[in-house]
């Protein structure tokens, strides 16, 4: 079959990014024998400029387009981003009749409300590579979707739980340019390109979407196949990664045996990794910045033990200063990340997380006021006790938690003073 994959992000929340993800689907339906073909919209002017002459040229016998965000998790002023992948949908409506299937992260976090806000027929709710060719065949073959992983449709709901595949080498590894083809002037070669390497969190922090995402268990790709996919990044021209696994350090022993896959193999490359402060030790940062690594994030949320307990984290703030020294020993850039206003957050609670941070001298810090709410996650489920949410509520527009006794205006006076104080601090 003739695929045409739509990366459907018109606005760049943070950074402008690569649809890596999108493009391990599109190397397992080519791999299956499908005719592929990748758009990605990075401005909304795309759509008409690139997107209707694909539709045009191509003839898609299946349309996939991938969400990435929902909104911007933006408590003062919520851009709702969905809204803006209408348009694409009724461009595609307009020159194909071709059934619509959507993916990506965003739409599995809320896979029947943004199916029935965008209108598609189908939705694949976690890993797209297995679930997108299983729909794909049904379909050739004329079979009934009863069982299919991950689908789902607008009249009939989930058919299935998500299929998350315990041996991720089965799938193939994208191709650094075969798929990453986009309206981009200057080329590819100076984003800093998303690589992951494992999927899934154990962590089961209260507020976190992953698990609608990826799952609860960890799996991985063999150090041995994720270095040789990075290689072939390098030989195309890309330099600059950011591991997107949720916690870079976990387990240690494959965190370390990636680390020594890149040096061994002499891969000049630059890049940054997103860090859990806890069950990390100086070893392996050491190990980090020999392999390249120039940047950690470091969501350590709060520096407040009951704030940190009410989100299940597994740290206190010991451990946070403890990674940040040792980071900065080793000439590792240290990005933090503060999420204020969650379940037991009191203003002294807030003054104590932004002091904390000030003290550790981070190089930049992104304070966020208000915790963005997700389905099926203990953050839900307190809010509902304490009817901040509608009990049926789909939570697909921006909702936020800010826990009582905390005047919004305070916060984001608190926050924007904080801010403007401290030079690389954004909110």
């Amino acid at each position: 079959m003739r695929v045409l994959m739509v990366s459907a992000n018109l606005v760049q929340v943070n950074m402008s990014v690569l649809p890596v993800g999108m493009a391990c689907v599109a190397a397992a339906l080519e791999h299956a024998g499908h005719n592929i073909r990748v758009v990605n919209l990075m401005q909304p002017g795309h759509v008409s400029r690139f997107l209707t002459p694909a539709l045009k040229a191509f003839v898609p016998d299946i349309i996939g387009i991938s969400v990435r965000n929902i909104d911007d998790q933006n408590m003062g002023a919520p851009q709702f981003l969905l809204s803006q992948i209408k348009p694409v949908i009724a461009e595609c409506r307009s020159h194909s009749a071709a059934p619509i299937v959507l993916g990506g992260p965003g739409y599995s976090i809320f896979p029947q409300s943004a199916l029935d806000y965008l209108e598609a027929d189908f939705g694949i709710q976690g890993e797209g590579e297995w679930g997108t060719g299983e729909l794909i065949r049904r379909i050739e073959e004329d079979a009934a979707f009863e069982g299919l992983n991950g689908l789902w449709t607008p009249d009939r709901g989930r058919m299935a739980p998500p299929f998350l595949n315990q041996q991720l080498d089965a799938y193939p590894m994208p191709d650094p340019l075969a798929h990453l083809d986009a309206p981009l002037d200057g080329g590819y070669q100076d984003l800093m390109v998303p690589f992951q390497t494992r999927r899934g969190c154990p962590m089961n922090c209260s507020y976190c979407s992953t698990p609608a995402i990826e799952g609860r268990k960890m799996r991985r790709h063999s150090p041995r196949i994720a270095v040789d996919n990075l290689r072939l990044f390098v030989e195309s021209g890309f330099k600059r990664f950011f591991f997107v696994d949720n916690t870079f350090n976990f387990p240690r022993s494959y965190a370390m045996a990636l680390c020594d896959g890149i040096i061994e193999a002499g891969l000049d490359i630059s890049w940054q990794s997103s860090i859990y402060p806890a069950r990390i030790d100086e070893a392996l940062i050491e190990k980090m910045a020999l392999a390249g690594c120039q940047a950690a994030s470091v969501g350590f949320e709060s520096a407040n033990e009951r704030v940190l307990s009410a989100m299940n984290k597994k740290y206190g703030k010991e451990d946070v200063r403890r990674l940040s020294e040792a980071l900065y020993r080793h000439g590792i850039e240290r990005m933090g990340f503060i999420l204020l206003g969650g379940p037991c957050e009191t203003r002294q609670s807030v003054l104590e997380s932004i002091r904390f941070a000030e003290s550790l001298e981070l190089e930049t810090v992104k304070l966020t006021a208000g915790i963005r709410i997700y389905p099926s996650t203990p953050l839900a489920e307190t809010a509902r006790q304490k009817a901040m949410i509608a009990q049926n509520d789909s939570l697909l527009r921006p909702t936020f938690y800010l826990e009582s006794g905390l005047d919004e205006a305070w916060l984001q006076d608190t926050v924007a003073d904080a801010v403007s104080r401290n030079p690389g601090w954004t909110s």
